[in-house]
């Protein structure tokens, strides 16, 4: 089995140009596991502790370079997460929103998101996934490098049936995902950060619905590693993943942000920050986007942020 943190690989060239980066972030659904909570309100848009949900994918996406993002949603909650973020611009990046009626599986992001996509290479992470950890920034960095083919990350859980699971061979060497096994024949499940080469997007259109009228995500996965072109990156121990789309994980993940930003005195997930430490911003919008919220914690926060950095 390969290392925590190091890549696990089949790999084969591809001729085709490897573009940029794009983001995708998926926010539709109907967020039924989280009802009644989500009758009214659209899971993204719910707290966790501090923030709202969809700041914790942004920032990583940010975190990881791109800039170009793309946000997918339903007809109903789009001008909910327009208000929430606008363009873009005030983070140093750029905003796109597609909307998606029904839910129809996590590839359906790939369909939607052609025209956006184009030639490029594409990031999508799901709306309710929470990654937080030392290195991570460099993670995602080395994972970029990626030019052609197929990308997931795999991360040790405890009860591997409630996903989708790696399994490799006796030499570490990935031979196949199975969904949600029964029998589970590792412990790493498939994270919701997932990255491909444009030609997931014609691979997407190709697939058939499953028995629950959706696409599958895990069969877009099969068909890069069918093409011997799947990576599997395992994080390690100095990285928390959370998925935070039930009432248990979301409680979870709320207590895990709290103690982690009042051990640390850092915060998780603020775009502010990340934006600022990226160097998309200035400090000089950091103190405009922070004066509005200068009766919180918050707003305190980026202010003291940005005069400890000058110091």
């Amino acid at each position: 089995m390969g290392l925590p943190g190091h890549p696990t690989a089949i790999s084969s060239k591809s001729e085709q140009s490897p573009g940029t980066w794009k983001g995708i972030v998926l926010a539709g659904g109907a967020g039924t596991r989280l009802y009644p909570t989500t009758r009214a309100v659209s899971k993204p848009l719910l707290p966790v502790y501090d923030k709202p949900m969809i700041y914790y994918p942004l920032s990583v996406l940010m975190q990881a370079g791109i800039r170009d993002i793309l946000i997918i949603t339903t007809p109903m909650d789009l001008p909910r997460f327009q208000a929430l973020l606008e363009d873009g611009r005030q983070w140093g990046v750029k905003f796109s929103y597609v909307e998606q009626p029904h839910p129809a599986g996590i590839p359906d992001a790939f369909v939607l998101g052609r025209d956006f996509i184009g030639n490029d290479r594409v990031c999508l992470i799901l709306s309710d996934n929470i990654f937080h950890g030392d290195g991570l920034e460099a993670i995602l960095r080395r994972a970029l490098r990626l030019k052609t083919g197929g990308l997931v990350f795999g991360y040790w859980v405890h009860d591997p049936h409630r996903y989708g699971v790696v399994e490799f061979d006796g030499s570490g060497k990935v031979i196949g995902i199975e969904e949600k096994p029964s029998v589970p024949k590792s412990n790493f499940a498939v994270t919701g950060l997932y990255l491909f080469d444009s030609r997931v997007v014609e691979i997407a259109a190709r697939l058939v619905p499953s028995e629950r009228g959706e696409l599958e995500i895990i069969d877009v996965i099969r068909e890069y590693l069918h093409l011997g072109e799947l990576q599997v990156e395992l994080l390690g121990g100095e990285i928390t993943w959370m998925d935070a789309g039930t009432h248990e994980s979301l409680a979870e993940a709320c207590t895990f942000v709290e103690i982690a930003e009042s051990r640390r005195g850092v915060k998780v997930a603020c775009l502010e920050e990340v934006a600022y430490r990226m160097g998309y911003i200035g400090p000089e919008q950091v103190r405009s986007l922070a004066k509005p919220l200068s009766k919180n914690g918050y707003g305190r926060y980026l202010l003291q942020m940005v005069e400890n950095r000058a110091l």
